[in-house]
């Protein structure tokens, strides 16, 4: 059996191909296993009418907070997640220029499913909570993914 990788090396190949969060201007930062922050900073190209961010933006950064925090865990077992379902509460609008951080928790690990939730609050106003969310995510073994490849180049020759 092939020896995995410690956690920080996964989250870093994880951020070298996650062209989805790079896109965004979005940052993972793994507290521990199955806790993470995910911040980034509303731009224009957020922004579905003047100075106002499109709510697909937010749900972009709540499912990748979430899975993120389901990922770091089901790393620690060299297994992948992938979303089931996820849920988000709109509480305030975000503006231009805003900075948010999502702070996402596992809840509950089980044999297949994980469940987590976060808050994503706007430190520049007064770390107002603007979006509350819960996900349920699948666990697999990551070598029925392409992941593995990132994993364990030599294996595949």
């Amino acid at each position: 059996m092939e020896q995995v990788p410690d956690v920080a090396t996964l989250v870093a190949i994880y951020n070298q191909i996650n062209n989805y969060g790079r896109t965004n201007g979005m940052e993972l930062t793994v507290t521990k296993p199955g806790e993470v922050l995910y911040t980034m900073t509303i731009g224009e190209e957020h922004l579905s009418s003047p100075g106002t961010c499109h709510g697909g933006v937010i749900a972009g950064l709540m499912d990748a907070a979430l899975g993120a925090a389901a990922l770091s865990l089901a790393f620690t077992t060299g297994e992948l997640v992938s979303t089931v379902e996820f849920k988000i509460n709109y509480l305030h609008p975000v503006r231009l220029h805003d900075h948010l951080v999502a702070r996402a928790t596992v809840e509950h690990h089980g044999k297949t499913l994980v469940v987590s939730s976060a808050s994503i609050s706007c430190p520049t106003r007064a770390n107002m909570v603007v979006a509350r969310g819960m996900g349920t995510f699948n666990r697999y073994p990551a070598d029925k993914r392409d992941f593995h490849r990132l994993l364990f180049p030599e294996s595949d020759q």
